[in-house]
């Protein structure tokens, strides 16, 4: 059981951005067979409505550039400040070099930051947390800067009705460093690798390398289609994963930073759909204003960025403003989950932004 806490480290800002484009699951009918009735179920029950996707020529790498831009401004950061860099991905630029190799240049950060790259999905924010705080807490780095960030649309196949429509795509940046101010921050992360298959790109490592027979697209049981190059998601096994280890990971966090619900302001858990953040709510009879999850229907599924964008685009005004008292949450590929008991206060926490390539 990875239990850590850290004393006198703290979260200073937080920005998300979002590619421009939208897709309506409104305009997907025919991956339904033209039926309206399941759609309007599925906006209903799942909470899918929409998502933003970036174009060909922007990547995760793109995404979290502006917003780090965004926070340095915001926070009148010297980038030259910043001796730390973690990016969490798993849709990355490049094999070679790391997606923390290429924003450290582009940032032009100073040649003692220590950067490096975590592949990991829907747990990887609260897992960079944990690295950013440990890094500040060991006394190697004062400011380190996160960034979490996918493009998991690029790996969907359009005809997958089991994953085209949930997918959205997102960069964040965060700011993690030292303070004087005596606070707590809790952390617990968990892996159980034997659900390595349940969420996959079977095709393009050195395991199963790219060939013409990898992208051959194949129709499943269920109808839909995808080739050994797409993501494949089984979605049952998700989502009995989610709502049986989530109740047991938030209770673990409370118990082991001695707190109560009724102490926590809010629990943000990564936005894999609203069915399932609404049922692990009511396994644990949580009060439903204390868990965001409308962020899904506006943005997607997206991945690590989900918990970092659901702060910004339902706590905003009240992070900005005030102290609050919060879990987050993250869980999927993996398969992996991760929670921790931190406070935020005042921190700098804009609304999530929308892209400007140019």
């Amino acid at each position: 059981m990875a239990n850590t806490n850290f004393t006198n480290v703290k979260i200073s800002g937080i920005v998300t951005v979002v590619p421009q484009i939208v897709k309506l699951i409104d305009d997907e009918i025919d991956l339904y067979g033209g039926n309206q009735k399941q759609i309007d179920r599925i906006k209903k029950s799942i909470g899918l409505d929409r998502r933003h996707v970036a174009d060909a020529d922007t990547t995760s790498v793109d995404l979290c550039e502006a917003a780090a831009r965004k926070l340095f401004k915001g926070l009148g950061l010297n980038k030259r400040d910043v001796d730390g860099l973690i990016f969490v991905t798993q849709t990355p630029d490049h094999f070679q070099p790391s997606n923390a190799a290429v924003i450290h240049g582009r940032l032009e950060l100073d040649s003692s930051c220590a950067s490096f790259d975590i592949n990991l999905g829907c747990s990887g924010y609260v897992y960079g947390l944990w690295m950013a705080h440990m890094m500040v807490a060991s006394g190697t780095c004062n400011k380190v800067l996160l960034l979490a960030g996918d493009t998991i649309s690029k790996y969907v196949n359009p005809r997958d009705r089991s994953t085209a429509p949930l997918f959205g795509d997102a960069g964040s940046a965060t700011l993690v460093e030292k303070t004087e101010v005596d606070t707590k921050s809790f952390f617990s992360l968990h892996t159980d690798g034997s659900g390595n298959d349940f969420i996959k790109v079977p095709a393009g490592g050195f395991r199963c390398p790219t060939t013409e027979k990898t992208t051959v697209e194949y129709e499943d049981t269920e109808g839909n289609w995808r080739s050994q190059n797409d993501l494949y998601m089984n979605g049952g096994e998700v989502f009995n994963f989610s709502i049986k280890i989530e109740p047991v990971a938030i209770n673990e966090i409370l118990k082991y930073s001695k707190k109560t619900i009724d102490d926590m302001d809010y629990i943000i858990f990564h936005q894999a759909n609203k069915y399932i953040i609404t049922n692990i709510a009511k396994r644990l009879k949580l009060p439903l204003d204390k868990v965001p999850c409308e962020t899904v229907g506006k943005y997607g599924n997206q991945s690590s960025a989900s918990i970092p964008s659901t702060i910004n685009d339902a706590l905003s005004i009240k992070l900005s403003t005030s102290q609050q008292d919060i879990i987050l949450s993250g869980f999927g590929v993996g398969l992996s989950w991760a929670s921790a008991s931190i406070v935020l206060d005042n921190i700098y926490c804009p609304t999530v932004q929308i892209y400007n390539k140019g």
